[in-house]
């Protein structure tokens, strides 16, 4: 097994090699499924187990690879409720960007927050029980983010689709 929910420790670092064919129908078969073995991964790509092995260890010390994690369903675990939001900022600083990167990091609720261009500053992605847990999640979390002048909340009302896995 290749660490099924072991995380890499290695820094990102730039490609010192381009991927080959053999290379991409590795990255493609482990993020279908990170538990795959190397018996298994090698058999599937067509190369001995040492061969696959060594392609595999590259791939993670130059960055291609960079963690393994399990995906729990969420219905589960009792988050349900999938919402977005919109963040807008009162000003724009480096002061004000440290102190709200810092806080969304404090923020288990929070899957992913991204910085985006247009009509808004922050898009966040969360996964919480219900709608009175959000309520309570808006209040004690995002409206006490630092510079937060306005959002906008879209609960998600069904999921099409949602993956992980990377074209390569």
């Amino acid at each position: 097994m290749f660490g099924g929910f072991l995380r890499c420790k290695r820094p990102i670092s730039v490609s010192t090699t381009s991927l080959d064919a053999i290379d991409r129908k590795i990255l493609k078969a482990i993020q279908a499924d990170g538990r795959i073995s190397n018996t298994d991964l090698a058999d599937k790509i067509g190369l001995s187990a040492n061969a696959t092995s060594e392609r595999f260890k590259r791939l993670v010390r130059e960055g291609y690879i960079q963690h393994f994690s399990a995906v729990l369903s969420p219905e589960k675990v009792g988050r349900e409720l999938l919402v977005f939001v919109e963040i807008k900022l009162d000003r724009t600083s480096s002061e004000i960007f440290d102190g709200f990167k810092r806080a969304i990091e404090r923020s288990s609720d929070i899957l992913e927050c991204h910085m985006v261009a247009g009509g808004f500053d922050y898009l966040i992605k969360a996964r919480v029980s219900d709608m009175d847990t959000y309520r309570k999640f808006l209040s004690d979390v995002v409206l006490t983010l630092p510079g937060v002048r306005e959002t906008h909340t879209y609960p998600v009302m069904e999921e099409l689709k949602e993956t992980h896995i990377l074209p390569v």
